[in-house]
């Protein structure tokens, strides 16, 4: 979809049993046994969404590339492709959204999307820096409509790729100072962060970015098989250490860390004890599983937004069982299966407004048919949508 700005300015009948011998067709379900309750809601909800960014987006397709030949029946459809059609064509954006060079102007648009394109923080498998260029790619294979959510994000808000940060490949701290100033920079700007990783070291400086902006306490939610609370390793502050300095900054307590997923053989022990001295929250698989989804999330919201102002939301695709997410730096077998995942994240950005999302580890060179990006789109999806349904956004009247 490419959300051009000029767009956004404004009972059942059984079988006959007349010839028993041969029984005859049955006849059509009723309407309201065609559907379950939620693909009731879902059909319904799509007869009441708008198409007037859909049909503004074909007259300006129109418009910019140029009328169809004269053999195309289709007459919305353009010489050169521009928008959400075909999927396999045109420039990867994140969900084709425009590109916009001048990042200045981000703060016209509800969401904003950024890459953080850095594997330097990486302890074992580096690749995580085709993270942003991979997710995007497959980005393309979705549209702007949910049915089960019943949400159309391009009749719903604006969208814009800022592209990536400049990231410093061979120092960790001048490129954190570069992802700090980027967030900082659109969260200040009014606009929804989405942050692409990049490996989980960039977790400390997104949340840096959002904190200097808060009077109030910052919450972070985190996903992951992986503690990474640890001061350092290999002298570093790696993958493996965000949240030791995150929760050092003095507005992003480490009581209101919750994490998500936590388990198996990768998880150093100098993470747990810091963890289990600063008082956060750690949940696993087994935990979320036995007490049911809907009871871990709303024990994640609990924690997380106890006397705080926002909740930064940082997703590892390695929260997921290593099946799914063959495409990551620490793959760990045991995770979540993404139908729990995705709806942990619905519950998560449908009870409150989010600060951003960042969501990290997806390592493309190690990535089998691209499933790895494709859950990772999923979710930033799943998350928007939600918010969108719920009244999250757009955060300003009339911004979209």
């Amino acid at each position: 979809m490419h959300w051009h700005p000029s767009a956004s300015d404004p009972a059942r009948q059984g079988p006959s049993s007349a010839a028993p011998s041969a029984p005859s067709a049955p006849s059509a379900p009723s309407a309201p046994d065609r559907y379950g309750p939620e693909a009731r809601f879902a059909v319904d909800r799509e007869a009441e969404l708008p198409t007037t960014n859909w049909e503004r987006e074909v007259a300006w397709a129109l418009e910019v590339g140029l009328q169809g030949a004269d053999s195309i029946v289709d007459r919305r459809i353009p010489t050169f492709s521009r928008g959400e059609l075909p999927h396999f064509a045109g420039i990867n954006t994140f969900l084709k959204a425009p590109y916009v060079e001048d990042v200045r102007r981000c703060g016209e648009y509800d969401v904003a999307i950024l890459g953080a394109p850095f594997d330097g923080g990486t302890t074992y498998r580096s690749g995580t820096r085709f993270g942003p260029q991979g997710i995007r790619k497959i980005s393309a294979l979705y549209g702007p409509y949910s049915f089960e959510l019943g949400v159309d994000l391009r009749e719903s808000i604006t969208m814009a790729d800022l592209g990536d940060v400049f990231t410093i490949p061979g120092n960790i701290e001048k490129t954190f100072d570069q992802i700090s100033k980027a967030v900082s920079h659109v969260y200040s700007s009014g606009a929804f962060p989405v942050v692409l990783g990049g490996d989980h070291s960039i977790g400390y400086p997104t949340v840096r970015g959002v904190a200097e902006h808060l009077s109030g306490n910052l919450g972070i939610i985190h996903f992951d098989r992986h503690v990474d609370t640890q001061e350092t390793d290999l002298d570093e502050r790696m993958h493996t250490t965000p949240w030791f300095h995150a929760t050092d900054i003095p507005n992003v307590p480490p009581q209101n860390l919750v994490q998500i997923g936590i388990g198996g053989w990768q998880a150093p022990r100098p993470g747990v004890k810091v963890g289990r001295e600063r008082g956060t929250t750690i949940m696993t698989v087994t935990d979320c599983v036995d007490m049911g989804i809907e009871a871990a999330a709303e024990r994640a919201l609990e924690v997380a937004w106890k006397d705080a102002e926002a909740v930064w939301l940082s997703f590892d695709v390695d929260c997921l069982d290593a099946a799914f997410v063959p495409g990551t730096g620490w793959p760990e077998p045991g995770g979540f299966l993404p139908r729990e995942v995705l709806k942990f994240i619905q519950i998560i950005a449908d009870a409150a407004p989010l600060a951003g999302i960042e969501v990290v580890e997806c390592s493309p060179p190690y990535d089998n048919a691209e499933i790895t990006s494709l859950i990772a789109t999923r979710v930033i999806c799943d998350t928007l949508g939600c918010l969108v349904r719920s009244g999250h956004l757009p955060t300003r009247k009339g911004a979209s």
